[in-house]
């Protein structure tokens, strides 16, 4: 199971984004690669703590993360990349080089000869789903249109930088003399600037193309999340890292079927006669069509729970449960038999109101429908 993002930078769930970020630089401190050289275990403490500064320092990503913990971000196929399972390390370099300002005594973050890698854009689109899709799981194929590197493009090493992506400076202080490096202007950082590219290409070498994307969606999704396929974004020039492609996530109404979180409620309308005599009904759910036995002298607005047959829990916790409220439909047009049947009736005991304890007034039945 992969460990909580909090534990991960020794905080608690609580934390303040100050807070956050005063644990990570901490973290990232200890465990920097230039200071660990060869030490797989610090590595990998390393990029525990980015990704999970990746995620609690972003307040919507903060914000999905509480609520749903790590599900919020898996599902989308794509291989790893940042936040997706496989750590880059040139990604976290890239991405949080200014977390330690410029003075940490590494020539900034990541090691003054390290060569800082451009990431692509990310790419946004929205993914339609039905209920039935949402509570099984589905693999969708989207057309996706992103930017490539053209055929024939070329670069060469930026002349200001000589490669490294980073312009070093030394000064003198009272302190010493300390060496602090930023990224390159001429370059953004690459290291590489175009040094011929196609005449359909753009000022960076890219074009524009079609893929399509396999993206597999987890059950229990709700509408509004976002998922993330790693690395199918736009592509970035030279050796660059390509950006990722975001899914939201729309869920479509459904004509029979309304959610409330992991359960379902269902409209059920019975006849007068069904009410008095019990019947069975088949209804459909998001499972299949499931029978359902209506007990004779059922009152209107009984609810009957059926366990297991809502939506699966995108924490894994189960699945919910269908609601079937039981709705005696009552004639409004009559023969003459049928009045003179129903006047007869009138004053007749079996039709006169008694209400038992266990027929729950409505407000009960809410609360029931609630708890």
């Amino acid at each position: 199971m992969k460990e909580d993002f909090y534990q991960v930078l020794g905080l608690s769930k609580g934390a303040t984004a100050a807070e956050i970020k005063k644990a990570y630089r901490k973290m990232a401190l200890k465990y920097h690669p230039d200071k660990n050289p060869d030490d797989k275990t610090a590595e990998d403490k390393f990029k525990k703590a980015a990704e999970a500064y990746e995620i609690l320092s972003d307040p919507n990503k903060k914000q999905r993360y509480d609520q749903f913990g790590h599900q919020a971000f898996e599902g989308a196929s794509g291989g790893g990349g940042f936040g997706g399972g496989g750590m880059n390390m040139d990604d976290i370099f890239s991405q949080f080089g200014d977390i330690f300002g410029n003075s940490d005594g590494f020539g900034g973050f990541g090691g003054g000869s390290r060569q800082r890698r451009v990431k692509g854009s990310n790419l946004r689109i929205r993914v339609t789903l039905t209920l039935e899709e949402i509570a099984n799981g589905t693999e969708k194929k989207i057309k996706v249109k992103r930017k490539k590197q053209a055929k024939g493009t070329t670069y060469k090493t930026c002349s200001t930088c000589n490669g490294s992506g980073q312009v070093t400076r030394i000064t003198n202080t009272i302190l010493g003399r300390m060496q602090t490096a930023s990224p390159c202007t001429t370059c953004g950082g690459a290291g590489q600037m175009i040094d011929k590219k196609p005449t359909n290409a753009d000022a960076h070498g890219l074009i524009q193309t079609e893929e399509t994307v396999s993206i597999k969606i987890p059950a229990g999704v709700v509408d509004g999340m976002q998922l993330k396929v790693s690395g199918k974004g736009n592509e970035a020039p030279g050796n660059g890292v390509s950006g990722d492609l975001l899914v939201a996530i729309q869920e479509k109404e459904d004509q029979t079927l309304q959610r409330e979180g992991d359960n379902l409620h269902y409209d059920l309308y019975i006849s007068l006669s069904d009410a008095v005599l019990g019947t069975s009904k088949d209804i459909d759910a998001v499972t299949g069509k499931v029978r359902i036995k209506i007990e004779p002298g059922v009152q209107s607005g009984k609810i009957l729970r059926l366990r297991g047959k809502g939506i699966p829990s995108i924490n894994g916790y189960g699945k919910g449960d269908l609601l079937v409220h039981v709705n005696v439909w009552t004639p409004k047009t009559l023969s003459k038999e049928q009045k003179k049947f129903f006047e007869n009736m009138r004053h007749d005991e079996h039709f006169n109101p008694k209400p038992e304890s266990s027929d729950k007034s409505f407000f009960e039945k809410v609360k029931d429908m609630f708890s």
